[in-house]
């Protein structure tokens, strides 16, 4: 396929720059993917929006934006064996090497070797109208889910369910979840439908937490202050609950998270950046918690969770509030980086609508 093609690129200085560029060729084990939707994550905001702070893995390396594509393939490269032009795919979004340890597993974000690339960061990602893949890169998005539901399964409720599969949750625990953005209101939605018998959000921004309230996912919505852990502990008969994640990355969240924990339970960090700061005896040795730090997932989980989402008749697009062409990408993140949003989506074709 030849042709230009609209893709958007993130200068650092909290604006988008929108350019014509040539649609790309795939090489060997690639396919060129016609992108339908391509949502926002707070780390594009975070890290390369409003300035390139990181280095590393969240080294920004002026590719086009966008970490959570999902498309139909249109064009094959040499070696491809598996998805073929018009199948629908969300991709995975880092591209690892394929030969370290952790790639071997199936956890390409935690590729050690020099090659490992993310899209939207040091790869072209899904913010452009087609996108290059890595065959090996790819799932399969089966029909009974949108374009807009499969952008939202790799980064948000992959992470999401990475971190629950570790700490686990059932119909005999109460579940608290500090930070109701996308992620966190991802994460409600998970440990409904695995049966958690109480659970409990905590958020700061009045936006989202009027925003959660209104979409029902919790049983309690609570405004962090300094009298939320008592708050938690009235909620629970005095223990506590028995998990909880934060998907903040907030100091004063995670120590929401790690206190109002009762004795035994198990906490998930998930969310990136910042900082915590907490007493270790206290807070966490006496009381016999564990804590699980928790990054994305892994190819084979992600399969399972899409799995789970057909049969739970889930779906991850009822998270977004607000839709943009590719033509508005620069108020998309702008209104993204403004936190007064659900999930804020680029869509293509039909998923516009």
């Amino acid at each position: 396929m030849e042709g230009m093609m609209k893709a958007a690129y993130l200068p650092g200085n909290s604006t988008v720059d929108l350019r014509e560029i040539p649609i790309p060729k795939p090489g060997y084990g690639q396919v060129l993917v016609k992108m339908k939707a391509s949502t926002i994550c707070g780390s594009d905001i975070r890290a390369i929006y409003r300035e390139h702070t990181g280095k590393g893995p969240e080294g920004y390396q002026n590719k086009v934006a966008g970490h959570e594509p999902c498309g139909q393939v249109v064009e094959e490269g040499p070696g491809v064996r598996r998805f073929k032009a018009g199948s629908r795919v969300i991709v995975y979004h880092i591209s690892g090497c394929g030969l370290c340890h952790d790639c071997r597993m199936g956890y390409q974000i935690s590729c050690s070797s020099p090659l490992r690339a993310a899209y939207g960061w040091q790869c072209d990602g899904g913010m452009e109208e087609y996108v290059v893949c890595d065959e090996k890169d790819l799932i399969e998005l089966p029909d009974e889910l949108t374009y807009t539901d499969g952008a939202q399964v790799a980064c948000g409720f992959g992470t999401v369910y990475e971190g629950i599969e570790k700490i686990g949750i059932s119909g005999n625990d109460a579940v608290l979840v500090t930070g109701l953005g996308p992620v966190g209101l991802a994460t409600l939605m998970l440990a409904r439908k695995l049966g958690a018998n109480k659970l409990i959000g905590v958020e700061n921004n009045p936006y989202r937490l009027e925003l959660a309230r209104k979409m029902g996912l919790a049983d309690v919505v609570l405004d962090s202050n300094e009298n939320t852990v008592d708050e938690i502990l009235d909620l629970t008969g005095g223990h506590g609950v028995e998990r909880a994640i934060d998907t903040s990355g907030a100091d004063p969240a995670r120590q929401i998270a790690i206190r109002a924990t009762r004795a035994w339970g198990r906490i998930a960090l998930v969310g990136e950046g910042g900082t915590v700061h907490f007493n270790p005896s206290p807070d966490l040795l006496h009381g016999q918690k564990t804590i699980y730090g928790s990054w994305v997932t892994s190819l084979a989980r992600m399969e399972t969770l899409v799995e789970e989402l057909v049969r739970w008749n889930l779906h991850p697009e009822d998270l977004v509030t607000d839709r943009f062409s590719i033509d508005d990408v620069s108020k998309a993140y702008e209104l993204m980086d403004k936190g007064e949003c659900g999930k804020v989506a680029i869509c293509f074709d039909e998923e516009l609508k």
